[in-house]
């Protein structure tokens, strides 16, 4: 008895701190539960975003150069298409008749053509490249006058054929220098045919004729017969001797002017389809128009100058930043580079078409005032490099239209805004206020903007406001 007195308060104790602790348990379970436990209002209160602040950007200080970027395609520069003036001299007998006028060597593409170059042959005859304003529009030969001729003759000067003279007027001088230019190539110049020789044979011959028949007049021996058949009185003879000698020395006039023309025209020649007069000298054979054994008729050739052209397309907003003289850098896609300028925007040469002028002073360009078509350019290389044997190929034009001063204030074009009175303003965040600073803007470049404080100071590192 006395044991289980001793015992039972221990075994109750243990009964207790087993049933506090089952409680204990279940209410910290509760307690938890009862934490993670929201009610419809609290979630959807808890899933509602951040109150809204500014979004801002670092104010910079660096260089800014701004640069417009376009796709182009090389060209050569001055494109001109190249047409015969008329037929060559004719390698044919004149039994067969007039022989046929065909291509018998090409034009070589890519050939660079200096004065006195050699075009092509049509027939088996030279056709000459020269420099001259004056087209080919005839033969050029004995007794022709005119600035064609004169042209010819300061050309056949500089290829170190001098003529004699330059005047204008085609003489022996000439002939002979075209002879010689002639040779000095390989070839025969057009002298007279058997024709012709012929012609002035017959010529001289009645020359001659008419001179015997004139000493025979003033020998007295031209005979003067009656009407009758008998003898002639003295005065009757006196007179037919007078008109005979007269008649004879008709005769002989006659035949020396007959014969002067036709020498002032008899001689070397430049046929009308032998030579071609461009402006500028030396040209680059660009495209080759006709083949071997046709006809010349039309075109035969499209020459360059040798000045590489890179030609662009650029919409016209562009366009109104760009002006001549503007540097460029050309990339071809392996990623090569050559300098070059603007030489061209829109359709005027050095100068664009529109109006309005940009920051820069380049005036807007365009087929007319507001005009939203895109705009040709064209920007000239000087020294292809890399791009001289590429015409055709696709390159990237990096058109630098200007930089600042050494290193500015910069900021992105969304941080501008204009207020009311018309300023231009950034909205600086400081000490967790905005505050708005008067600033002017200045050269922009891909989306970033020059800015000049005014009244309010503006630093680098400044926190500007550019969204919400």
């Amino acid at each position: 008895m006395s044991r289980r007195l001793l015992r039972a308060p221990w075994g109750r104790g243990r009964k207790v701190t087993v049933m506090v602790a089952v409680v204990v348990a279940f209410g910290g379970g509760g307690w938890a539960a009862g934490t993670r436990m929201q009610s419809p209002a609290d979630a959807a209160a808890a899933h509602q975003p951040p109150k809204a602040g500014p979004v801002t950007v670092a104010v910079e200080r660096r260089k800014l150069t701004a640069t417009l970027v376009a796709q182009g395609t090389v060209e050569f520069g001055a494109p001109r298409s190249v047409a015969l003036a008329g037929a060559v001299a004719s390698s044919g007998s004149a039994a067969d008749g007039p022989a046929a006028q065909l291509v018998t060597k090409l034009p070589q593409q890519g050939a660079v053509l200096t004065e006195g170059s050699v075009l092509m042959q049509v027939s088996g005859r030279p056709v000459f490249v020269l420099r001259g304003q004056v087209p080919m529009y005839r033969t050029l030969g004995p007794g022709a006058s005119g600035d064609d001729v004169r042209q010819l003759q300061l050309a056949l000067r500089r290829i170190g054929q001098d003529p004699g003279g330059a005047g204008g007027h085609y003489g022996q001088g000439t002939a002979g220098a075209v002879t010689r230019w002639y040779a000095s190539k390989g070839y025969e110049a057009q002298a007279p045919g058997p024709e012709e020789q012929k012609q002035r044979g017959e010529l001289e011959q009645s020359v001659t004729d008419a001179q015997l028949g004139l000493l025979q007049a003033q020998a007295g021996q031209g005979a003067a017969g009656g009407h009758d058949g008998g003898a002639s009185s003295p005065a009757a003879s006196d007179a037919t001797r007078a008109l005979e000698l007269k008649s004879a020395k008709n005769r002989l006039d006659q035949a020396n002017k007959t014969l002067s023309l036709f020498l002032a025209a008899y001689g070397t020649r430049v046929p009308a389809g032998e030579v071609v007069f461009l402006p500028d000298l030396p040209v680059r054979v660009d495209k080759v128009k006709v083949h071997l054994g046709d006809t010349p008729d039309g075109a035969v050739a499209t020459v360059t100058s040798s000045d590489v052209v890179v030609q662009a397309v650029v919409p016209a907003a562009d366009a109104a930043q760009l002006r001549q003289g503007m540097p460029a850098r050309i990339e071809t896609t392996d990623g090569r580079q050559v300098t070059g300028v603007v030489a061209r925007v829109g359709g005027a040469v050095g100068s664009a078409t529109g109006g309005g002028t940009g920051r820069d002073g380049g005036a807007a360009a365009g087929d007319g005032a507001g005009s939203e078509a895109p705009v040709p350019v064209a920007v000239s290389v000087p020294e292809p490099g890399v791009l001289k044997n590429q015409a055709g190929a696709a390159v990237k034009a990096t058109v630098d239209l200007g930089s600042s001063k050494g290193a500015v204030l910069v900021v992105p074009v969304a941080a501008v805004h204009t207020s009311a009175d018309g300023q231009a303003r950034v909205r600086v965040l400081r000490g967790g206020r905005i505050v708005d600073v008067p600033v002017t803007p200045g050269l922009s470049a891909a989306g970033q903007v020059e800015v000049t404080p005014r009244d309010v100071p503006l630093g680098e590192g400044d926190q500007v406001v550019v969204g919400q």
